[in-house]
């Protein structure tokens, strides 16, 4: 079959089943049980990172501490799972996807739950930076594994669906927040956040029996002129030089807009806005709502119209969106309904992301190329918890969050522009 007639049966197949989940029954086997296990991973990550932001008011007021401390231990776990990612990468490339990606599971559980034991502003530090190497390693592992296992017609919308599964995990850990701090004392409520985040530790055994390594590692591993030899530099050369440095770019500008709004909306909610825990958690579920159907809708314009037009529209977006909802003077009841375009399209923002690095780097240094430029982003994203909070003691953190969040999409934006499109590439070993 030549390459037109193979693009255009892609296209036959994709018309009619873009908006919909007729392609997950397309799937072989092992394409179900890495989205399955995939998808259970980022969902449990995505509560056990999220859990944080929705204990912030307790520490505040129990352990005394500044909101720019409050900021630093956003960022800490973001910094270190910056550090996670370029490790789980490279040891990707070297020893496999699954085998790293149990171990990430495993280990930003088990700092999770430890974190419910802390006493003290620097002992959560050091826990929740801990928490990071897994939480950061988790995601570069599982965007490379499911890049590799799904074919190119549905790579985008399989890995926006993975992505969808951390407003899932959100939306746990908002369930958890109702009911933890209704129900428990606040010096227990918020302890307990943290002791659910345990549980993905049950999904490895799911793993371990239904997930092997892709055929397409595999290839390159035994191929003497592909092996892995941990040359993590290569990502740095003449021919990748470019793209390392505008995928790092990208990656900053959407998790630095990200979560300089979403580790600080909780807080923004109570204070700018003066609603209850009960009230704050229903104008969150808007805005988790949008975030799950925003994942879903531009992983099916990935594969539709591209990588590159769907990043642009949903960085645009989340710029108007953002700045409007924390900056512009509008009532609650219009705030309540803007949640939803909120979460839409910063959410959103992620889902090509994965398939687009997947494409754009070779198969020997695609954990590797991977884990830096996503996690470039995140380590320089991560400083922006902070900087909000600092800023927020001359300003009202509302205007904090929007400058921060506008400046990062505008990166995101430039970086996007100056990428190939990768739509429909084939992966070679």
């Amino acid at each position: 079959m030549d390459r037109d007639t193979r693009q255009k049966s892609v296209a036959d197949r994709n018309r009619g089943t873009w908006i919909g989940t007729e392609w997950i029954t397309q799937l072989s086997r092992p394409e179900r049980t890495t989205l399955i296990a995939t998808f259970g991973g980022w969902a449990f990550d995505g509560m056990d990172v999220m859990v944080y932001s929705f204990a912030i008011p307790s520490l505040i007021a129990l352990w005394h501490i500044s909101q720019g401390q409050a900021g630093m231990l956003g960022t800490a776990v973001l910094l270190v799972s910056a550090v996670g990612g370029w490790l789980a990468g490279l040891l990707a490339d070297r020893f496999g996807r699954v085998r790293m990606l149990e171990i990430t599971i495993v280990w930003f559980a088990l700092f999770t739950f430890l974190s419910g034991f802390t006493n003290s502003f620097w002992s959560l530090l050091i826990i929740r930076g801990l928490q990071g190497l897994g939480f950061g390693g988790e995601w570069t592992v599982g965007a490379v594994l499911m890049g590799e296992v799904i074919r190119p017609e549905h790579r985008g919308k399989a890995v926006g669906t993975v992505q969808s599964g951390w407003a899932l995990g959100w939306a746990l850990a908002a369930i958890a927040y109702i009911v933890f701090l209704r129900v428990l004392p606040p010096a227990m409520g918020w302890r307990a956040l943290f002791w659910i985040g345990i549980l993905p530790v049950f999904l490895v055994f799911y793993i371990r029996r239904n997930v092997a390594e892709p055929e397409l590692f595999l290839n390159a591993r035994r191929s003497s002129a592909e092996r892995p030899n941990g040359s993590f530099l290569a990502i740095f050369s003449p021919a990748l030089l470019r793209t390392t440095l505008l995928t790092s770019l990208m990656a900053i500008g959407a998790q630095g807009g990200y979560y300089a709004i979403t580790t600080w909306l909780p807080m923004y909610l109570q204070t700018q806005r003066g609603l209850s825990v009960l009230h704050t958690a229903a104008y969150l579920f808007v805005v988790i709502a949008g975030s799950f159907v925003g994942y879903q809708v531009s992983a099916h314009l990935a594969d539709r119209v591209g990588r590159k037009r769907t990043l642009i529209l949903y960085a645009i977006c989340s710029f108007i969106a953002g700045t409007t909802y924390t900056f512009l003077p509008i009532g609650n009841r219009t705030m309540l309904f803007l949640g939803f375009p909120l979460g839409f399209f910063a959410s959103g923002s992620f889902s090509p992301m994965g398939a687009f690095l997947t494409e754009l780097y070779p198969t020997a240094l695609r954990g590797s190329g991977q884990g830096f430029t996503y996690n470039s982003g995140r380590a320089v994203g991560a400083l922006f918890p902070t900087l909000v909070g600092i800023l927020s003691a001359s300003m009202p953190l509302g205007r904090a969050i929007a400058g921060f969040a506008g400046m990062a999409y505008l990166a995101m934006i430039a970086a996007v522009l100056s990428l190939p499109e990768t739509k429909g590439k084939e992966l070679l070993s």
